[in-house]
């Protein structure tokens, strides 16, 4: 989809959803940097995979929620490429609990990573997207966020999510003038196994109406579209890759 030689950055790419986006990214000919947290053998793991379909790549060791450091991660991607095309905000906290037993601190690192990381990446990203008069970003909600859903014991996580899309279709509003769309993929639970699409297809799963289990190529499609060229007059949209799941 006409993305071949763009620079994405993808926050929380070493594994799971982050990994499945940046492989279909690399496997389309985009240049790719991951950013991660801590779990250095993942992103190496993720890199040698990438750098098999022969795309340029690097992988970056950041804490994104410190607004510092998100600076400092887009700088390096942009000394290293040139600049940053495509931001995927990817990171985000979970955590099951009722809003009556939550510290200050377990609720502050839920919307810290799920919310206020989205703010400091594109924060940083949009001078160099400004200059490009081109760009695309892509942040990661949860199903339902749209709507402002509700469910017992993630309450932060429900409230971050739902800011997410709040911030995301306000930022398109911003940023349509200077050629920069932003839209919202709201995944559903990915298995920590990280299936394979062929192996999703030969499995059984009662919860999604089309009924077999999410993988992280499904969300990956949905973010190659919103990365795309074909997607210029697409804006401050979501959609859910859920398999029907809470329609």
């Amino acid at each position: 989809m006409a993305i071949r030689n763009r620079v994405v950055l993808i926050t929380g790419g070493s594994r799971g959803i982050g990994r499945g986006i940046a492989l279909r990214f690399a496997q389309e000919g985009a240049r790719v940097a991951l950013a991660y947290r801590s779990n250095k053998a993942a992103a190496q793991q993720t890199l040698r995979q990438i750098q098999t379909v022969g795309a340029d790549c690097v992988a970056v060791e950041t804490d994104i929620t410190v607004p510092a450091r998100a600076e400092q991660l887009v700088q390096t991607v942009v000394d290293r490429f040139g600049r940053v095309d495509i931001l995927v905000n990817n990171v985000g906290d979970f955590r099951w609990g009722v809003l009556a037993d939550s510290s200050v601190e377990e609720w502050n690192q839920i919307f810290s990573s799920n919310l206020q990381s989205v703010f400091y990446m594109c924060r940083a990203v949009l001078p160099h997207m400004r200059k490009g008069r081109w760009g695309r970003i892509i942040n990661m909600g949860a199903v339902g966020a749209e709507r402002a859903f509700g469910q017992a014991k993630i309450s932060a996580y429900a409230a971050a999510k739902a800011a997410v899309v709040a911030l995301s279709r306000s930022l398109a509003l911003e940023e349509a003038k200077n050629g920069i769309t932003v839209n919202v993929v709201n995944p559903s639970n990915i298995d920590e196994k990280e299936l394979t699409l062929n192996e999703a297809r030969r499995m059984k799963d009662a919860r999604f109406p089309i009924g077999r289990p999410p993988t992280a190529e499904d969300v990956a499609a949905a973010a190659l579209f919103f990365a795309s060229e074909e997607s210029e007059y697409v804006t401050g949209q979501v959609v859910n890759v859920s398999g029907g799941w809470m329609l």
